[in-house]
């Protein structure tokens, strides 16, 4: 990937030991070299690569590097906070490979796929005989972890009574396996995320009081990557590079998509971003276009932007026609947009107005022309749509 990145001439900057050594230029990526003994990690396509990179020219990245180099070579508990999609285990993965661990191992837990019941056996493992099936000696994830670092993800997931014990755990540096008396010994620093505000866990009792000061001695917040504009076309073209090697290709990337991509909402952050461009990867041939498909996402239940509203009892073919006409409205009757927008094609776009044409309406076309946004008949959550707005919307 470094060859790929230099010709887009983005400068390299070394991760230093100390934050006054960093160096400025017109876009920034922090070299996070791996650790060489590592854990059980996933790997969620986010951008960095086997070199441990760390991608941005925003100045929000900027602000995450440097909050991230002060705070890699402590001792003391994390709490990355950030949507989902954003990158909260690569820079859990990066704190870990510049502290004084980075030779130990780094185990990833993710707390909201383990079922509640097995919750404590795995985090601090068993004795043999402690249940039905224990038939030997278990180490959980502290004990796996010893001398490295734990990173907990979704820790708010975590049962409000075994959060006690975590509390203990972390105050004492000792624990009990399950079904055991004798205490052992751990030696773990340990990292959370979440997606939740920090300022709402504790009051919705997602989290207990003390054990979230324990936790959250640094709270590091990652932008979503909407927040993150300039930042899209350097990821999606590292992700193209990753893409073009695999598959031995030379495709480039289409400027005019890749201009719409800096203003989608991007409700997956960077995840989405990696999906959208392998997809629009394997359907391009030289030029990848980006395919966004944003009506596909599920908009935040406080999300009053532009909307339909179709009446219960509404025949599917109605609430079709209502949906394709509100989106070639705020298209301003680009049917290529259109197309874009709601995942067809634009010939399918052309057969449904086809299909609903009265001559007798072309007058009204040059509504849908010139209108540059949704406008008028769609707003927030109150448009409705009657039979004759189709004909506004008509080829001519």
């Amino acid at each position: 990937m470094t060859e790929e990145v230099n010709r887009s001439e983005v400068t390299f900057l070394d991760f230093p030991a100390s934050p006054s050594a960093v160096r400025s230029g017109p876009a920034t990526i922090a070299v996070f070299p791996r650790p060489a003994s590592r854990g059980r990690v996933r790997s969620d396509g986010f951008a960095h690569d086997e070199q441990g990179q760390l991608i941005g020219n925003s100045a929000e990245m900027a602000d995450v590097v440097s909050e991230l180099g002060r705070i890699a070579r402590s001792q003391a508990t994390v709490m990355l906070v950030g949507e989902s999609g954003t990158g909260k285990e690569i820079a859990a993965e990066l704190l870990h490979s510049q502290s004084a661990r980075a030779d130990g191992p780094f185990i990833a837990v993710n707390c909201g796929a383990i079922p509640a019941n097995l919750v404590e056996a795995e985090l601090f493992g068993y004795e043999r005989g402690a249940f039905t099936g224990a038939a030997r000696q278990h180490q959980g994830y502290f004990e796996r972890a010893s001398g490295g670092t734990l990173f907990l993800d979704e820790i708010t997931e975590m049962p409000l009574d075994l959060q006690t014990k975590l509390l203990r755990v972390l105050e004492s540096g000792r624990m009990v396996r399950v079904g055991g008396t004798e205490e052992v010994a751990i030696d773990v620093r340990v990292l959370t995320a979440t997606n939740h505000a920090p300022e709402t866990i504790v009051r919705d009792r997602r989290l207990r009081e003390d054990l979230y000061y324990r936790l959250a001695v640094f709270v590091v917040r990652l932008p979503p990557l909407r927040q993150r504009g300039e930042d899209i076309p350097l990821l999606a073209q590292v992700f193209l590079d990753r893409l073009n090697r695999e598959y031995g290709t030379h495709k480039k990337l289409d400027p005019a998509s890749l201009a719409l991509a800096r203003n989608h909402s991007w409700p997956g952050n960077v995840r989405e971003l990696k999906n959208c461009v392998e997809r629009s990867f394997v359907l391009s041939d030289d030029v990848v276009t980006l395919d966004l498909q944003p009506v596909r996402h599920i908009a935040p239940a406080n999300d009053l932007r532009e909307c339909v509203r179709v009446p219960i009892g509404t025949t599917m073919a109605e609430a079709e026609r209502a949906i394709l006409i509100a989106t070639l409205r705020h298209c301003g009757g680009s049917k290529r947009r259109t197309a874009q927008m709601l995942g067809i094609s634009v010939k399918t776009v052309y057969n449904k107005l086809v299909g609903w044409h009265d001559p007798g309406a072309q007058a009204h076309l040059s509504l849908a022309r010139g209108a540059s946004s949704i406008g008028g008949a769609v707003r927030a959550g109150a448009s409705r749509i009657g039979p004759s707005d189709t004909h506004s919307l008509l080829p001519s």
